[in-house]
């Protein structure tokens, strides 16, 4: 092992990063816990135990991704690949970012790290071994260690012996870009991506989520042009090896609808479809905890034990957790490894080809019919206008949901034109004949939000065949038709 740690020591070095303090190379839960609730702590960098064994983290001012703050380098390989933001093709946060002022942020970056307490954390994010991504990630923070550990697919010991990775995200969080008025940034906080050099830099923002998505970003980059869908959605499989997938933005029901006790839960966010089926990029959830009922989300509930990380929840003196309190954010989270469920794929997240298609729509308006059966040419058109919410907290200054157009259920993290998203997710569902559906998960039309418990019986109706025992209707959106009444 010492020989792998001065051997990732270098590779530091060769990033400009010099790594001659305190180093931890894939350090086990009980270290993390033990750093990041050190007394001498402060800030956002301390992390409290609370009464059910899980640390509780406060994210500072950065609750949300901050998408404004989105940088990729523009190259010979990006420039006429990438959806660029001044593309005149439809709004997107990818802004071009110049070979110099990336140099400029990877030097700054380096400098944050240099020095300091470092843990790097290899890991793979995506559970087909023909396109995983071996990735390496850098912070001096104890927690995000912690986040990515748990929400990342952990290698084997054999795995790690011989692991060379094929993208290094750099987390800088501590520091800030004092420049970024003359090199043309929006603000002194940056999440960067080299394509080419294959890293991501983080400076400002301490959001973990920005780890997560960033390589979902990356992935979005890379599995379309090999021919495999690249999903922003959640999957789970039947007892008779049927699977699922559910599309929607974050807030939708994803994690929610998806982590079911009848079913098998593949992965709550992201995942590929590839000729042998559906496979997740991650190894862990991350869900929504603002209002969480051990009622209504047992699965969930239960699993916010010792080795969970939860993010800016409001932590009482007795050491429990008011998950009711929004006063930090609405966007109140909980990341956890997919072991903490006991009813998952094993022993990797995949499984066969999808059978039904859910996208989850949060219409804030009232508009939407609680559940449509689409077409080839509706699955098409819903799925490029990704008509939904954006709901409180998930970005910043998003206070109450507001309506949004996200293309492919995830506009946010597309690299690449919507179309070929489209192109590819249209071509495997026709290979595979699985069905399409929209089900609203946000408002009806006397504005009130559909309750998860109805929501619930709508995808038990789809996932078991019994919606043709139900009465249809012209819904008031001309081009669907609703079913009317529900068991359940």
């Amino acid at each position: 092992m010492s020989q792998q740690i001065e051997s990732v020591k270098m590779a530091l070095q060769e990033l400009g990063i010099n790594a001659s303090g305190e180093f931890f190379y894939n350090p086990d839960y009980d270290l993390l816990i033990a750093h990041e609730t050190a007394p001498e702590l402060t800030g956002a960098a301390r992390g409290v135990m609370t009464d059910s064994g899980a640390v509780a983290v406060d994210t500072g001012i950065f609750t949300g991704r901050s998408p404004r703050d989105k940088y990729i380098v523009r190259d010979e390989q990006t420039r006429d690949t990438v959806w660029w933001a001044d593309s005149g093709l439809g709004r997107n946060d990818n802004k071009p970012l110049s070979p110099d002022v990336w140099r400029s942020l990877k030097s700054l970056v380096a400098g944050q790290l240099s020095g300091k307490k470092l843990y790097v954390i290899d890991a793979w994010c995506g559970a087909s071994p023909d396109t995983r991504l071996g990735v390496r990630f850098v912070t001096e923070v104890a927690w995000q260690a912690h986040f990515v550990k748990n929400m990342f697919i952990v290698p084997s010991a054999d795995e790690l012996a011989s692991f060379t990775p094929d993208f290094v995200v750099l987390n800088g969080a501590g520091c800030t870009n004092a420049n970024w008025q003359a090199q043309g940034m929006n603000s002194e906080n940056f999440v960067a991506f080299n394509l080419s050099e294959r890293i991501q830099l983080i400076g400002g923002t301490w959001y973990g989520g920005e780890m997560k998505k960033g390589l979902f970003s990356v992935m979005n980059y890379l599995l379309p042009q090999k021919g495999i869908a690249s999903m922003h959605c959640s999957a789970n499989r039947g007892e008779a090896g049927d699977v699922a997938l559910f599309f929607g933005l974050s807030g939708t029901g994803k994690t929610t609808l998806s982590t079911d006790p009848h079913r098998q839960l593949i992965g709550d966010d992201e995942h590929g479809w590839d000729d042998d089926g559906v496979f997740n990029f991650e190894g862990g959830c991350y869900a929504k905890t603002i209002n969480l009922d051990p009622q209504a989300e047992p699965e969930i509930y239960g699993a916010i034990r010792r080795n969970a990380l939860l993010e800016n929840v409001v932590v009482r003196a007795d050491g429990s957790v008011d998950y009711a309190d929004g006063s930090k954010t609405e966007n109140t989270r909980v990341s956890y490894p997919l072991s903490h469920i006991d009813n998952i794929v094993k022993p990797v997240s995949r499984a066969g080809h999808p059978s039904k298609v859910i996208f989850l729509a949060a219409d804030a308006f009232g508009v939407l019919p609680p559940v449509s059966r689409l077409t080839t040419e509706q699955m098409q058109y819903h799925f490029l206008s990704g008509f939904t919410s954006k709901l409180a907290g998930t970005e910043r200054g998003i206070t109450q949901p507001t309506p949004t157009f996200s293309a492919c259920y995830g506009a946010a993290f597309l690299l690449l034109h919507p179309t070929q998203y489209a192109s590819v997710l249209a071509a495997k569902m026709a290979e595979s004949g699985a069905e399409a559906w929209l089900v609203n998960t946000g408002w009806n039309g006397e504005g009130k939000r559909l309750s998860l418990r109805d929501t619930r019986s709508i995808i038990s109706a789809i996932l078991n065949g019994t919606t043709g025992r139900c009465a249809r209707r012209p819904s008031r959106c001309s081009v669907l038709r609703s079913r009317r009444a529900f068991q359940g």
